[in-house]
């Protein structure tokens, strides 16, 4: 895209056991309005204390981000009146942020600048029974509010829709290697603020978009909407607008406000919290290695191809697995086969390698074979795809199913012997030079072995008895 600027506030639900300023369970029930109490329903009298884990995790991730981390946390009350919020203010950071001038880096290698990591309060979840345009009221349920959120805010530095969803990505990686965010249940939703050079920059906001391609579709939707209004001639405003993704298209919210509009005040009831040195220095003792320190490492250590390494660091389950794999098997091998069979196996299941059963152990034993040739390639990729339904003893199942390669020559002779008399046309065609007729002949053997030879001595063998008919 040219000559579009783009920037996130992306809000991410940290995986606590309790509510940010209360006790109450941020996981449990489902039913409507049953994990509150007097805080997170913000009745007259009640006292926010403040999660000590949350903050913690909100310091993993401005280390991560490589963020400035404020000495102290202040936390303000945003004022607005919506039923999302019982006391009509959430209590958030505003002043000071826990962290500020963070970077993050895209698979391109572009860097995009982070304005500022704070934490706050999630409100409640809204409920509209026809969808939100459509429906004559809506139920508003409070077992969500007061769930602790980081919100990621970047500079507008993105220049595309691809770029944007890149960010997303990375980011999950980070919060995935760091163990604060739960990717199968927690909350990550991303704001954008786009702006177009047609109308000399005039930003929109599209709240609430979740998911990588939902941030993509909308992005391109509104950049799109932009420019058509700006080549009708017509004025875009400031506003913030609603992503419909049934639909896909942007709808308009409201006229944007500006900070000033929420009054900011700071909250009475929390008292300053110092972050200490100590602190920070048992938070960053606590740190994980991230996946661009697994990248280097997996370049340097086990000499495997800085792309596969990015593939594999990319996810922090199989970045372990890989590292538990290639203690056993040799590296380049290891890498060979997670980065590509069992990221082809997963895909085609529609499957994360989190949900599966299967563990390094099966890996283990299943390239042993492979690297002793016990069994051909062919051979391991299918065993892969049934332990991919469920786990198995390896080496019993190839004993039981006869799998072992066909490696005595002779043997390997007999089946080619048989295929070339089956197929006169396909060896005719190939002495006139046409390669496709060989690969017919060498499937056509790989058939009889049931896979258990290797291509590449099955092609010696037939251009040899080829030859010397």
């Amino acid at each position: 895209m040219k000559n579009v600027v783009i920037g996130l506030e992306v809000h991410c639900e940290l995986n606590t056991n309790t509510k940010l300023f209360c006790g109450c369970p941020t996981k449990g029930s489902n039913e409507p309005n049953t994990r509150t109490c007097e805080t997170c329903l913000g009745m007259p009298g009640s006292k926010p204390l403040l999660n000590k884990k949350a903050i913690e995790y909100a310091i993993k991730l401005c280390l991560a981000l490589n963020c400035k981390i404020s000495k102290e946390l202040i936390f303000s009350r945003k004022s607005y009146f919506y039923p999302d919020m019982a006391k009509n203010y959430q209590i958030t950071q505003y002043e000071i942020p826990l962290g500020t001038d963070g970077k993050l880096k895209l698979k391109s290698g572009k860097e995009i600048n982070i304005k500022r990591v704070h934490m706050e309060e999630d409100p409640a979840a809204l409920v509209h029974p026809k969808g939100m345009h459509e429906s004559a009221y809506v139920l508003v349920d409070y077992n969500r509010s007061g769930n602790p959120l980081v919100e990621i805010v970047t500079e507008p530095d993105l220049a595309s829709a691809e770029e944007a969803r890149d960010f997303m990505k990375q980011l999950i990686t980070i919060l995935n290697y760091l163990g604060i965010f739960d990717i199968n249940k927690g909350i990550i939703k991303a704001d954008a603020n786009i702006s177009i050079k047609e109308s000399d920059y005039k930003r929109c906001e599209v709240k609430n978009i979740t998911g990588f391609k939902e941030i993509e579709r909308a992005l391109n939707y509104e950049v799109l909407r932009q420019k058509a209004e700006a080549e009708a001639g017509r004025k875009i405003f400031q506003e913030t607008r609603a992503w419909n993704a049934e639909r896909g298209i942007t709808s308009l919210l409201r006229k944007k406000e500006s900070e000033e509009d929420y009054g900011y005040i700071l909250d009475s009831d929390l008292v300053k919290t110092e972050i200490t040195k100590e602190m920070l220095d048992e938070i960053k003792n606590e740190m994980p290695e991230l996946a661009q320190d697994k990248v280097e490492k997996f370049v340097l250590r086990h000499k495997i191809k800085r792309e596969d390494a990015e593939v594999i660091a990319a996810e922090k389950e199989l970045a372990e697995m890989f590292e538990k794999v290639a203690e056993k098997i040799n590296p380049l091998l290891a890498a060979k086969w997670l980065r590509r069979e069992l990221l082809r196996v997963l895909n085609y299941n529609k499957k994360e390698i989190y949900e599966i059963k299967m563990d390094e152990s099966h890996i283990i034993d299943l390239l042993k074979l492979v690297e002793s040739k016990k069994i051909t390639e062919n051979v391991a990729s299918k065993i892969m795809e049934k332990l991919i339904e469920k786990p198995f003893d390896v080496h019993g199942y190839v004993k039981k199913e006869k799998l072992e390669a066909v490696s005595d020559a002779m043997e390997i002779e007999k089946y080619c012997e048989e295929a070339i008399k089956e197929n006169p046309h396909a060896v005719e065609d190939y002495k006139k030079g046409e390669e496709r007729a060989l690969n017919f002949l060498i499937g056509h053997v790989m058939k009889k072995t049931k896979g258990k030879a290797t291509p590449k001595e099955v092609n010696e063998i037939l251009k040899m008895l080829i030859f010397c008919h």
